[in-house]
């Protein structure tokens, strides 16, 4: 089968496209032919070397695809409700960069109801991330105020949307007014172009003091002390990425004295057990909004797996410049040419 490799860590140009073996389903998984494939900031990090597939996981890259079920385990199928030939939409530890994907049954989910084969692939690493992190760990509740930094990511437009959908207040961060504009005219109550604004008081001025109750962080480093100082009493940080950096100093007075929760996590390395539970919670409380319009898959561009025009074979190498250069809004894809 056609598989999107990392030939040597490095830029872009060292994915390639080659080939490798069909893989076979174990127990408790499902084999998919894949239709698209979403890129994602991780797949960046592995391709320079920087984010190793956890133990068990495929090389390949890729952590998210739609296709259709061709084969699988039989009994884990029919308890989820699934079958042979369904389209499904799946998060996966690795290998979604390829023609053929093995998958946990538990972490398949039904392709939403007038979703193409291309926003099924955007969905599942963004809106289990946002789930298990701002309404899991930030416990983010309606009437509440959520902040979101780099709002103009795959991560942050499905994070205004969700927190608006159930009920929250949005301020989101960009880079540009471009970028602010977007946001805003996918729900977020308020925009801050970082590089003109200082995020911290305006998340102070917006608030009327106040503060906001949850901050999504992808940035952490200098910007962990700020986010604490606009926190609200009770407040709860979730940290997803490091972008800034590890390190960071903080006032360990202001969260004893606010009662500050500073929290943060990864969900690639977790057990399918603990990714089932993120699912049903999705299939029962974000698919219908999906399904509604409520809610809706924001594509910025879509590149096709296999590309003959491209040196290496294939737009992955372009897709991920893309992604380095932040200049897009939304979802990055993979089209694998059946979607």
């Amino acid at each position: 089968m056609n598989v999107i490799e990392i030939a040597s860590f490095g830029g872009p140009d060292v994915l390639r496209l080659a080939q490798r073996s069909m893989p076979v389903a174990g127990q408790g998984e499902v084999c998919l032919q894949v239709a698209a494939s979403g890129v994602n900031r991780p797949d960046v990090l592995q391709r320079a070397g920087n984010y190793p597939a956890p133990p068990g996981a495929s090389d390949i890259p890729g952590l998210e695809v739609s296709g259709r079920i061709v084969s699988g385990d039989a009994v884990a199928l029919a308890e989820a409700g699934l079958a042979v030939g369904d389209r499904v939409c799946a998060l996966v530890a690795g290998g979604g960069y390829a023609a053929y994907c093995i998958a946990p049954v538990a972490q398949c989910l039904p392709v939403p109801k007038g979703l193409s084969d291309v926003q099924a692939a955007s969905l599942p690493e963004t809106f289990f991330t946002v789930w298990s992190n701002v309404f899991d760990r930030g416990r983010l509740a309606a009437g509440e105020t959520l902040l979101v930094q780099g709002g103009s990511s795959g991560i942050g437009v499905t994070a205004i949307q969700m927190a608006k959908a159930l009920g929250a207040t949005v301020l989101a961060t960009a880079g540009s007014d471009a970028k602010c504009a977007a946001m805003l005219a996918l729900g977020a109550d308020h925009a801050i172009n970082y590089k003109t604004q200082d995020f911290e008081a305006e998340a102070r001025r917006l608030t009327n003091g106040r503060g906001v109750d949850v901050v999504l962080d992808m940035v952490a480093g200098d910007y962990v002390a700020r986010e604490l100082n606009c926190l609200a009493e009770d407040g709860r940080l979730v940290i997803i990425a490091v972008q800034g950096g590890v390190q960071s100093e903080v006032n360990a007075g202001l969260i004893m004295r606010k009662r500050l929760t500073v929290t943060g996590s990864t969900l690639r390395i977790r057990p399918v057990a603990f990714k089932q539970a993120i699912a049903q919670n999705c299939l029962a409380k974000v698919w219908p909004l999906l399904e509604s319009g409520s809610i809706k898959p924001v594509i910025h561009s879509v590149f096709a797996a296999v590309d003959p025009s491209h040196a290496t074979g294939s737009g992955a190498a372009a897709a991920h410049a893309l992604m380095e250069s932040n200049q897009h809004v939304g979802k990055i894809v993979l089209n694998w040419g059946t979607a």
